[in-house]
């Protein structure tokens, strides 16, 4: 799939990102989220690219993003909480640019913690996964009933996303949630995109097109 860079607006600050729009009309659309940017992460991380590689194969329209502070992005980081609007600034410009009235999103580490508080109470958004969410080091307040899809993919080597935590966390959203554990991998997937990727075009198998 070809990326094109594109520059989106949240607030005051200018976003930057790679968008994807598949020739013909997309099987849906979904916005990844990249891990810590204080720890390096930024819109060029294995896992993404590996999320990407999944939703690509199930012909969806994308849009990775650089969280503020990051790479060309302006601003600065905001412990967590403009992220989270920059994420919901990302699906509005996905949703308009790939005509979607609905948006998966999707994210890693850092960005799957922003992607479930951008994404479980926002109507534009359909569906959730979170790769490796650091259920170890999170707060479990405000996660509980969702109303949509939410898969859960972590490594059975992850301490930062154990599965027992994941199970727990799982069950506080309800019925909606799932977990997936990949066998060997730990909180990097180093060597298993290509179980990463399958995972989430197996989990898309269901998925009806976005109109």
């Amino acid at each position: 799939m070809t990326e094109k860079q594109v520059i989106f607006s949240c607030g005051d600050l200018r976003l930057e990102g790679l968008i994807a729009i598949p020739a013909g009309t997309p099987a849906g659309a979904a916005v990844v989220c990249h891990p810590h940017p204080m720890y390096g992460g930024s819109m060029y991380n294995n896992v993404v690219e590996a999320a990407l590689e999944g939703l690509w194969k199930r012909g969806y329209a994308t849009l990775r993003f650089n969280f503020r502070g990051v790479g060309s992005s302006d601003g600065e980081y905001d412990g967590g909480e403009g992220e989270v609007d920059d994420a919901a600034a990302a699906v509005a410009f996905l949703a308009e640019r790939a005509s979607a009235a609905r948006i998966l999103l999707c994210g890693y580490s850092f960005g799957a913690s922003i992607a479930l508080r951008a994404g479980l109470a926002n109507p534009a958004v359909d569906r959730l996964i979170a790769i490796a969410l650091p259920v170890a080091m999170m707060r479990p307040e405000g996660a509980s009933g969702a109303r949509k899809p939410v898969l859960l993919i972590s490594g059975d080597r992850d301490d930062y996303s154990p599965g027992d935590g994941l199970e727990a966390f799982a069950a506080r959203l309800g019925d909606q949630a799932r977990v997936e554990i990949i066998e060997g991998s730990d909180h990097f997937f180093g060597g298993y995109e290509g179980r990463l990727s399958a995972a989430i075009f197996s989990a898309l198998a269901d998925n009806p097109p976005a109109a």
